[in-house]
């Protein structure tokens, strides 16, 4: 036995091995596994998440207050369906949570895949994960410090993807979507929820610019098909639209 296989968790170790440059002494001092070290990477390429709606949720308090918005939009989203009922997830599948905030969804996924499966909840935010990691971690629930705009994770690793009121908060969506489908095995499925779209969001674009993009009705099915991605289907539910698509087999 190595000293990592003593110090991972063993959400953590299967993570490992999907990255595609995983560090040679990982960062799991908080429980989760910091892929960005103290500061997120200095990549002129990359858009930084900044705006005050982000800066709101990176805070630890901004994350207290999340959890409680999480809680009303988890009785919206029972309204009309789960992500993981369109996943269509098996036991032993790998599942990904872009922008898994305190974990709630991420931990979902864990039960749908099993005890032979693997679900990783992905965030940016330090205090979002740790509290993700005090109330959502388990044998097969791992969390990961990066950015959802260059995924860390190998091309095809993942069985189905889901991410839920956050890509609205990527300064770049359309990488962040690309990455995503990136990610995806062959006929993995992919389902976003996003809060700011269709015809009755426009007044979000009367707001002083906090950081949250505002989509036209069309513009993110129209970004999946670009990117490859099949059986696009949207449903819009006041300002709150539920995308849903898979990769060709």
């Amino acid at each position: 036995m190595t000293d990592l296989d003593r110090t991972l968790p063993p959400a953590l170790h299967r993570a490992l091995e999907l990255l595609s440059d995983p560090p040679t002494q990982p960062d799991v001092s908080k429980g989760y596994l910091d892929l960005l070290g103290g500061e997120a990477a200095e990549d002129a390429a990359v858009p930084k998440n900044t705006g005050a709606i982000q800066a709101l949720w990176a805070s630890p308090v901004g994350s207290m207050l999340y959890d409680n918005a999480q809680a009303v939009s988890r009785r919206l989203i029972s309204a009309w369906q789960h992500p993981t009922e369109w996943l269509d997830l098996q036991p032993g599948a790998i599942a990904l949570d872009v922008g898994c905030g305190p974990g709630p969804v991420t931990t979902a996924l864990a039960r749908a895949v099993g005890p032979s499966g693997l679900a990783l909840g992905l965030d940016i935010s330090e205090p979002m994960l740790a509290r993700a990691v005090r109330a959502e971690s388990g044998p097969q629930t791992g969390f990961l410090r990066a950015d959802a705009q260059q995924l860390p994770l190998r091309d095809a690793t993942v069985d189905a993807v889901v991410s839920i009121a956050a890509v609205q908060l990527i300064p770049d969506p359309a990488a962040a979507l690309a990455e995503m489908g990136r990610v995806l095995r062959p006929g993995g499925r992919l389902a976003v929820m996003v809060p700011t779209a269709g015809r009755a969001a426009r007044f979000w674009r009367m707001l002083p610019n906090g950081g949250a993009h505002v989509f036209d009705e069309d513009e993110l099915g129209d970004l999946l098909e670009d990117q490859g991605f099949v059986s696009v289907r949207t449903k819009n539910f006041g300002t709150i639209q539920w995308l849903r698509a898979k990769l060709p087999s």
